[in-house]
């Protein structure tokens, strides 16, 4: 990168900086992951110069030439993963996807049944100061205070009294499989239509780890990294008689000119995932996170709903004298990455909650595997109980950054100068 050096030392060094910190932390935020050099690559290419307003074969602009074959390598290679009938890669993100969703089929002033946020939901299923929650009226369900479970006859309940024009099942901090059957089920006896946003659990899906939703749900959204190791972004999944609604609602409808060179990586990151190694690293994530979750609770962390299905988890911290900010702060400094999270019935603000989420998909693909966990959760143990001792959580951090050295991240990436 001597180039950029040279143009601006300041996002050089930057950039120098976060990679130093990736490969030296261990990072256990459940919605990041560490995609391919390859995926980099596409991303970081020429294709970022074209603009290619419209569709393949269909674009405003002409010498899209080139541009048509990358997305419809991208387009077909996520119908091939995930078995779609029809497939939108535009989407800037996984909000955006949903953005589009929401506008394709419903009216300001519609109903949305969807998760609290503070029971796991997502700020684009209604959340009062997004735009979902300021356009359409929305009615949540959560989980049962007793199991931490999903409660699917209260939901049923809820939406045979609310009458809801859309349910939404996805959440992105809920650690138990989603029965997409029967929230379609409840969709087919009060009307509704079905979204299933996966963003969270896309990966575990492709790979056969996870209930479908692809032929059940009248729309599919997902962001395309998370779980699915690809670059940040999204796609929508949606059944053939819903093509040309989507699509108008990606363009011309909230976006301008697609990000080619994005698209071109997420195509990569689709052809990775149709592979036996991505699937083998699902199946890994897996495995890792009960492991972690496992050896958390022997000591005595409070786990939400008592473990796990997927690729997160949650931490009551109630019983530790500790708040979910505090633990981040103070794991941070141990060279633990993870964020605060509110957890469900919580008596705290979403700023300072009293829990913390964690997943394992990044330590999984630095090659992580059952082994390295309780030595992850001991560092964990220790970093809390010491979270008010700098020196104790510099202490940790050695030891961490000694680890991490052992699971190298990004070995081709050698061209950086201090």
């Amino acid at each position: 990168m001597n180039t950029l050096k040279k143009v601006d030392p300041e996002i050089y060094a930057a950039i120098r900086d976060e990679v130093k910190r990736q490969q030296t932390h261990i990072e256990l935020i459940a919605s990041e992951n560490y995609c391919s050099t390859a995926v980099m690559q596409a991303q970081g290419s020429i294709m970022t110069n074209k603009y290619a307003e419209g569709y393949p074969d269909k674009r405003w602009y002409a010498g899209c030439g080139t541009i048509d074959i990358a997305e419809k390598l991208a387009v077909q290679r996520a119908k091939d993963i995930f078995g779609a009938e029809h497939v939108n890669v535009q989407p800037h993100s996984g909000s955006s996807a949903n953005m589009a969703v929401l506008f394709s089929s419903l009216t300001p002033g519609n109903k949305i049944l969807s998760m609290d946020l503070s029971h796991g939901g997502h700020l684009t299923h209604g959340f009062k100061k997004n735009f979902s929650g300021q356009l359409y009226e929305k009615i949540t369900y959560g989980v049962s205070k007793k199991t931490g479970f999903i409660d699917y006859d209260e939901l049923r309940k809820i939406a045979k009294e609310s009458n809801p024009h859309m349910i939404i099942a996805g959440a992105s901090a809920y650690p138990r499989e989603l029965d997409f059957a029967e929230f379609k089920k409840i969709a087919d006896e009060v009307g509704a239509l079905l979204l299933a946003d996966v963003a969270h659990i896309a990966g575990l899906i492709v790979a056969g780890l996870h209930q479908d939703p692809v032929p059940l749900a009248d729309f599919v959204t997902t962001s395309t990294h998370k779980t699915l190791r690809g670059p940040r972004g999204g796609i929508i999944l949606c059944k053939s008689k819903y093509a040309s609604k989507i699509d108008q609602h990606i363009f011309p409808g909230i976006q301008g000119g697609p990000l080619m060179h994005v698209i071109a990586a997420k195509a990569v990151a689709f052809k990775e995932a149709n592979t036996q190694e991505f699937k083998d690293a699902q199946a890994q994530t897996l495995k890792n996170t009960n492991k972690l979750c496992s050896e958390l609770q022997n000591k005595d962390y409070t786990i939400v709903s008592g473990g796990t299905d997927n690729h997160l988890f949650l931490i009551d911290l109630s019983n530790k004298n500790i708040t979910g900010t505090e633990a981040q702060v103070a794991l941070e400094k141990a060279g633990i990455i993870l964020n605060r999270n509110m957890i469900p019935f919580d008596k705290r603000s979403a700023n300072d909650p009293s829990g913390i989420r964690m997943g394992t998909p990044s330590v999984t693909t630095r090659g992580m595997k059952e082994p390295e966990m309780p030595k992850i959760a001991n560092w964990i143990d220790l970093a809390l109980k010491a979270s008010n001792d700098d020196n104790k959580l510099k202490e940790i951090k050695s030891e961490v950054v000694a680890f991490c050295a052992t699971y190298p991240l990004y070995k081709d990436i050698t061209d950086f100068e201090d």
